[in-house]
C-alpha cells in the first residue's frame, strides 16, 4: 500500500497578514493547473501510460490522484474491495469514480465527511445507465460507493448539464474506453462549460475525435495515443494576485508562464479586474500587472461559468468598497464548504453588508463597511477561502486567517508568494 503520509500536515492554527508599505511587486512563479493535471492523469492511466506529463501540479488534490492511481494498478482484479480514499478532493473522487466502473476488481471509494455531504447521484446513475455495477454504502445520492469494475457499453444518455460539469467530464474521459462510445446531451443551462471544453481539448490533444454541437456531445470508441503535456501555470491561482493587485496602491506584479491563449476559461481574469483598475500586459514569458486608477462605481457577474473565480473577485468587490451582485452561484453551495454562507458571515463579521438571495446570488448592499472588526477570518477547511481573504490585508492593513495549511489543495506555495511581494506574515 502505497503511504498518505505527505497529506498530514503540522496544524498551525492562524496566521496573520500585514502590509509593509503601498506597493506590491514581484516575480510568481504560479503553481501548475490542477484540472488540466487531474484529467491528463486519469487519460495517462487508460492510455496504457502512454502519456509524457510535465509541469504536474504539487497540489494536494493532484498529488492524492497519483497515489490512488497507483493503488488502483495495484489491487486490479482483486477479489475484496480496496478502499480508495479521495479525502477532502472532489474532483478526484468524481472523476476516480467513473475510472473505477470500468477497472476490474471490487472498490470502495470514500472521502472525508464533508465529501460525504457532496451528492454525487447524477454522476452514479448515469454510470448505471451504462450497466455499471454501483451500491450506495451510506445515504442514497452520496459516498461512499462500492463498485465492481467492468466493460461497459456506451450509450445516449440525458444528463443534467446545470449541477457539476465535473460529472459530465468523468463520463468523457472514460468515454472513449466504452464499447460504442458515448453520446451526451446535456439538459437545461450549462455550468462551468469552459471545464468542459477543457476536457475535450484534452482528449482531442491525445488523439479522441469529438464533437459538440447544440448541447450533444459525442466521443466514439477509440484508442488514446502517445503524447506529451506541459502543464500550464493556474489561472484561477492568479485571481488572488489579481485581488492584490487591486486593493494595493501600487502594483508591479509578474506572473510567469501564463498566456492568453489557454486551456483555462479562469483566463478572463484580465477582463473581469479591468474593471477594478487592473491592467494586464501579456508578455513573452508571462504577465504583468499594473494599476490603471480606473474603477467601476458598481459591479455585477454571472459566475455560472467561472465558480473558482467567485471568492475573490466578490472579496475585492468588498475590499474596493464597491457595491455588487452576482450570479451564478449555484455551484458554491456543494463546494469544500458552502461558499455562499461562508462568504457571508466572513464579510460580515468585517463589517460589510453581504446579502444572500436564494441559492444562486449574492450582493455588497454597501459601499463603506460599517466596522473593520480585527476578528479571526475562518476559512472552513476551503483552501479558496483562505486565499481570497488573505489580499484584504492591504485594505485593512492586517488580516488573520485560521486555518491556513488548507491552501495546499490547490495553492502550497501561497504564503510563501506573499512573503517575496513584501507582505509581513505571522503564526
Amino acid at each position: 500500500m502505497v503511504s498518505l503520509k505527505y497529506i498530514i500536515k503540522p496544524k498551525v492554527n492562524q496566521i496573520t497578514i500585514q502590509k509593509t508599505n503601498s506597493k506590491l511587486e514581484g516575480e510568481i512563479f504560479l503553481p501548475a493547473s490542477k484540472s488540466i493535471s487531474n484529467r491528463a492523469l486519469i487519460i495517462h492511466y487508460l492510455s496504457g501510460k502512454k502519456l509524457r506529463l510535465h509541469n504536474l501540479s504539487q497540489a494536494d488534490d493532484t498529488q492524492l490522484m497519483i497515489v490512488l492511481l497507483k493503488i488502483i494498478e495495484e489491487n486490479k482484479g482483486c477479489c475484496q474491495p480496496t478502499t480508495i480514499d479521495c479525502q477532502d478532493a472532489g474532483t478526484t473522487l468524481r472523476f476516480i469514480t467513473a475510472l473505477l466502473t470500468i477497472t476490474p476488481g471490487k472498490w470502495l471509494i470514500t472521502g472525508s465527511d464533508r465529501m460525504k455531504e457532496r451528492p454525487i447521484g447524477i454522476l452514479v446513475e448515469s454510470l448505471k445507465k451504462l450497466g455499471a455495477n454501483i451500491e450506495y454504502q451510506g445515504k442514497n445520492g452520496f459516498p461512499p460507493l462500492l463498485i465492481e469494475g467492468k466493460k461497459l457499453n456506451g450509450r445516449e444518455l440525458e444528463i443534467d448539464g446545470s449541477v457539476s460539469s465535473q460529472f459530465i467530464s468523468s463520463l468523457l474521459l472514460i468515454a472513449p474506453s466504452l464499447s460504442g462510445g458515448l453520446c451526451l446531451k446535456l439538459k437545461r443551462k450549462i455550468s462551468s462549460l469552459p471545464y468542459i471544453e477543457m476536457t475535450l481539448k484534452l482528449l482531442n490533444q491525445f488523439g479522441i475525435s469529438t464533437t459538440f454541437f447544440d448541447n450533444t456531445i459525442k466521443v466514439g470508441q477509440q484508442d488514446y495515443k502517445p503524447g506529451e503535456l506541459t502543464i500550464e501555470p493556474d489561472w484561477s491561482s492568479a485571481s488572488y494576485w489579481y485581488e492584490m493587485a487591486a486593493l494595493a496602491s501600487e502594483a508591479n506584479i509578474f506572473l510567469k508562464g501564463l498566456k492568453k491563449e489557454s486551456l483555462q476559461g479562469d483566463a478572463i481574469l484580465p477582463e473581469i479586474f479591468n474593471h477594478f483598475g487592473v491592467k494586464t500586459e501579456f508578455l513573452a514569458d508571462g504577465i504583468m500587472l499594473t494599476k490603471t486608477g480606473r474603477i467601476v462605481n458598481e459591479f455585477s457577474f454571472d459566475f455560472t461559468h467561472y465558480p473558482d473565480l467567485a471568492q475573490a473577485v466578490i472579496v475585492t468587490c468588498a475590499g474596493l468598497n464597491i457595491p455588487g451582485k452576482f450570479t451564478g452561484l449555484d455551484s458554491l453551495r456543494f463546494k469544500e464548504t458552502d461558499r455562499l454562507t461562508a462568504l457571508q458571515n466572513e464579510l460580515n463579521k468585517l463589517g460589510f453588508n453581504i446579502v444572500l438571495a436564494g441559492n444562486s446570488e449574492l450582493r455588497i448592499q454597501n459601499s463603506e463597511p460599517k466596522t473593520l472588526n480585527p476578528e479571526l477570518i475562518k476559512t472552513y477547511d476551503d483552501h479558496r477561502m483562505a486565499m481570497a481573504f488573505a489580499p484584504l490585508a492591504l485594505a485593512l492593513g492586517f488580516i488573520q486567517i485560521e486555518n491556513p495549511e488548507v491552501v495546499s489543495k490547490s495553492y502550497p506555495g501561497f504564503w510563501e508568494d506573499l512573503k517575496k511581494a513584501g507582505l509581513i506574515l505571522a503564526e
